[in-house]
């Protein structure tokens, strides 16, 4: 079953192999921010301040609207990965084209949410009159390309959950390049303002999509996707369900809070927005490469759990927690000491630079927390659980931070309290999934003894 590109999982030295896994990853997401990034800077340097401001009241809303959707690409590359780790050749065959068929359906579905729901939810999120119009349409016609969206997100969890991670980092590479220069010549020269952009955008999404699904015809083994077969197995959907959808909502709330706490941070005013978004902008960086160690213990684990190398499982825990751990401390503090010169590129206002220093000392600087927490997540939906995580994710870093802001910020309201938050309740979390983890793995192991699934 091994090619190429793919990675056994189940046998050999582990550290190695998680890095050769995870480093793919890391820079697949750094690109993936860059590009984003590019769209803002096109349409604002070219545009004006309306478009920039209506491409980016869109966020928020897009993420918290499509997170459903990406959890169950989570549960996809489980049961891929356990199915490949069993070696159950039948099982990996199904599960790719449940998740490619649920792919489709998804994005078709996303399309009418998008296109009916935009302007009443923007309106809903208080987005001001004179943005409005120029909102609406850049998430219309962003949403006219989610079945590639979800095409590219499911193809790339299943290459993942065979140990591939570089190929969907060659073609994200090559769509976002597409996606810079389509940028330019939309915005630049036929003046399409924010229209250019969410055009440019679903274009780069229909190359990398078209990539990855030819990647998967062309694909030799139990991965290869045959579009006549393309159908729902039931069990199979069932599980990718099971763990994808508390996956997906687990994101949708945490969304949810990030309004609250930004409200919070409104409440300071425009200099402390400004000082905080630049702030949050670095951070993403920083989360993004520990996010895929998160992927990387998910699709570990789940591999190893089909092929019953138990022993192996717990090494992977520790041995992702190191890397996490290693990657938070140097890029997280790394973004606290040379804050200066980060938070310059995006305001050149002393004061913004301050109170974006702030929360780098508070947030950034103890970021591996969180990738100690989202890891332990990723192993124990691994094993096959995704309920517990996600409510245990939910009440200590979605509830305390909101019983938090309505508690003990009131009594204190500093931006020190309110970011001192963040390290509190990732520590909280962190301890309960640990024990979470000690609780079920048996419990886990023995059950997947008897079956696949």
């Amino acid at each position: 079953m091994k090619k190429s590109y793919e990675m056994d999982m189940c046998s050999g030295p582990l550290l190695s192999k998680i890095l050769v896994f995870s480093i793919p990853l890391m820079l697949s997401g750094i690109l993936q921010l860059l590009f984003n990034a590019a769209d803002i800077i096109v349409v604002g340097r070219f545009t004006g301040s309306e478009a920039l401001a209506a491409v980016g009241s869109t966020s928020a809303l897009i993420n918290l609207i499509i997170n459903l959707f990406i959890g169950i690409s989570v549960g996809a590359n489980v049961v891929v990965a356990r199915f490949y780790g069993a070696r159950d050749v039948d099982g990996v065959h199904e599960a790719v084209h449940t998740s490619i068929l649920t792919a489709i359906i998804g994005g078709i579905i996303l399309i009418f949410v998008g296109v009916l729901l935009a302007k009443p939810l923007l309106e809903l999120m208080g987005t001001p009159e004179d943005v409005i119009d120029l909102s609406v349409l850049y998430m219309r016609i962003y949403f006219v390309g989610m079945p590639a969206f979800m095409l590219y997100n499911f193809g790339a969890a299943i290459l993942r959950a065979i140990g591939d991670t570089k190929r969907p980092l060659y073609f994200l590479t090559l769509s976002g390049v597409v996606n810079v220069v389509l940028n330019l010549f939309f915005v630049i020269v036929f003046k399409m303002g924010v229209a250019g952009v969410a055009l440019a955008t679903i274009i780069s999404q229909a190359i990398s999509a078209v990539l990855i699904v030819l990647c998967l015809i062309k694909m030799e083994g139990p991965c290869h996707l045959d579009l006549k077969h393309l159908q729902f197995h039931g069990k199979t959907l069932a599980a990718m369900l099971r763990i994808g959808l508390p996956a997906g909502l687990q994101g949708a709330v945490f969304s949810i809070s990030n309004v609250l706490i930004q409200s919070s941070v409104n409440s300071f005013g425009s200099l402390v927005m400004a000082g905080n978004t630049a702030a949050s902008n670095i951070e993403g960086f920083v989360y993004t490469a520990m996010n895929a160690v998160y992927q990387t213990s998910l699709s570990f684990t789940s591999q190893n759990m089909g092929a019953k190398q138990f022993k192996r499982v717990d090494k992977i825990l520790m041995e992702c927690l190191l890397v996490v751990a290693v990657v938070g401390l140097v890029l997280g503090n790394g973004a606290y000491f040379l804050g200066n010169q980060l938070l310059g590129i995006y305001s050149s206002d002393p004061q913004v630079i301050q109170y974006g220093l702030i929360r780098l000392s508070f947030v950034s600087a103890t970021y591996f927390l969180c990738g100690l927490m989202d890891v332990m997540v990723g192993s124990i939906r691994g094993l096959g659980y995704s309920i517990m995580p996600m409510l245990v994710s939910l009440t200590g870093a979605c509830l305390f931070r909101v019983i938090w802001i309505f508690t003990i910020f009131q009594l204190d309201r500093t931006l020190e309290c309110l970011y001192i938050s963040y390290p509190i309740s990732w520590i909280l979390t962190a301890g309960v999934h640990f024990i979470c983890y000690l609780c079920v793995r048996k419990k886990a192991f023995a059950r997947a003894e008897q079956a696949t699934l």
